[in-house]
């Protein structure tokens, strides 16, 4: 539910890190302002260098302010781990530019218009997905 609500997200326009986080809004004490404004330079690998995937900083936000009440540092590390594990077994990597096939040193310049070639080419609404169901299962599970 929530992986399908994260992919609609990215979808409408949101970077990759806010439409993870923000399909978990209800569950978070975070306006949807300052969550959207807290989670944009996630996007893209964190400002568009491709660097560790925005869906999967927007899955360890959610997955952190979840769960983390009640719960040592150790704790909550291991649940993260966990939830990365599972994402990178599905996916391969935690790092955009190898989500994307993209050399990571390559010029960062401005984001691409979102058309209908772009989410042909562009994987990035199904990772979204991928994160927001991880994040789901692993707050279920752990949530304080």
């Amino acid at each position: 539910m929530k992986g399908q609500l994260a992919e609609n997200n990215f979808k409408s326009g949101l970077a990759c890190s806010q439409a993870v986080a923000l399909a978990f809004k209800d569950e978070l004490n975070i306006d949807e302002e300052t969550l959207s404004n807290l989670m944009l330079g996630f996007g893209g690998g964190i400002g568009r260098q491709r660097l560790v995937c925005g869906a999967v900083s927007g899955m360890v936000a959610v997955i952190s302010a979840t769960c983390a009440h009640g719960k040592s540092k150790v704790e909550l590390y291991k649940i993260i781990q966990d939830a990365c594990a599972d994402f990178k077994k599905e996916l391969g990597s935690l790092i955009c530019a190898d989500l994307l096939g993209e050399n990571q040193n390559a010029k960062i310049g401005n984001p691409e218009e979102r058309t209908k070639e772009y989410y042909k080419k562009r994987p990035c609404a199904e990772i979204c997905r991928i994160a927001g169901d991880i994040a789901e299962r692993y707050i279920k599970v752990n949530k304080s």
